[in-house]
């Protein structure tokens, strides 16, 4: 949805905010669509999503069948080119790809983009999980291990008005069930300075995660260690992969200073 709050400044571009709404309302429930659907997601008139459709055709991001619209192959283009110019998988996939070596486990970082995570790195040992994870997948980040490591450390009025914000959906019969638990479960974060989550977003994983911090201190992203909870619970995940986990976030943070720009546009999330 078009942001409908006040516009910085005269230099701000109100049609590419118009078309960047268009590309960003397909998902995997919605690979396809008409205009109006597109309109009713955006909130844009059907005019202007015509328009948008138009121009984005014709660059070759969006193809049509018949009514529909669709995304094409272009459009991973846009996020490769952050991938390959941050310097993504140098920084952080080797270490990561070692801890899941060491531990069997699935393992992934993560940065915190409005009210979801978004995936940057995915090392996956477990292809039979039901529940799809990939690079720029999303996930709210109040039901996951990754995004309560980076909630917990919200500047406090931020928290507040994120708590506030949200809406709390229920996902298995372990999810946190009010806003009170989940302000519980962060300052519990905060303290410890890790979290683990056992099946509330899906319920046959695990997940152990902690953040990253940049060369200023401040959390840029989080790492986590997840497996099938036939393997581990939460009392096995904290007690043989906690260590490696920390270890592991500590190599990440030497390497964000290698990569400057890196711990700045991942910072830089809103």
């Amino acid at each position: 949805m078009v942001n409908k709050k006040s516009k910085p400044d005269r230099e701000y571009i109100t049609s590419l905010e118009r078309g960047l709404a268009v590309l960003k309302c397909f998902s995997r429930e919605n690979p396809e669509m008409t205009i109006s659907e597109i309109a009713a997601m955006t909130d844009l008139n059907p005019a202007v999503v015509r328009r948008c459709l138009h121009t984005l055709l014709h660059l070759g991001y969006i193809g049509k069948r018949n009514k529909l619209f669709l995304l094409k192959p272009r459009v991973m283009s846009l996020g490769s080119a952050f991938l390959e110019s941050m310097n993504v998988e140098e920084a952080f996939r080797p270490a990561l790809q070692q801890l899941s070596d060491r531990t069997g486990d699935s393992t992934s970082l993560s940065v915190l983009v409005d009210n979801d995570i978004i995936f940057l790195i995915y090392v996956s040992t477990a292809p039979t999980i039901h529940y799809y994870v990939g690079v720029g997948k999303r996930c709210p980040a109040y039901v996951t291990a990754l995004g309560r490591a980076l909630l917990a450390y919200k500047p406090k009025q931020e928290l507040e008005e994120y708590l506030k914000s949200i809406r709390i959906k229920i996902y298995t019969d372990r999810t946190v069930t009010s806003v009170s638990k989940l302000r519980a479960a962060l300052s519990n974060v905060r303290r410890d300075g890790y979290v683990c989550v056992h099946g509330e977003f899906d319920p046959l994983i695990v997940s152990l995660a902690t953040p990253i911090f940049g060369p200023d201190g401040v959390p840029v992203a989080s790492i986590n260690c997840s497996t099938s909870t036939t393997r581990a619970d939460e009392a096995q995940m904290i007690e043989k992969r906690l260590p490696l986990l920390l270890e592991t976030a500590q190599k990440i943070e030497m390497e964000l200073r290698r990569f400057p720009a890196l711990a700045h546009s991942i910072r830089a999330q809103h």
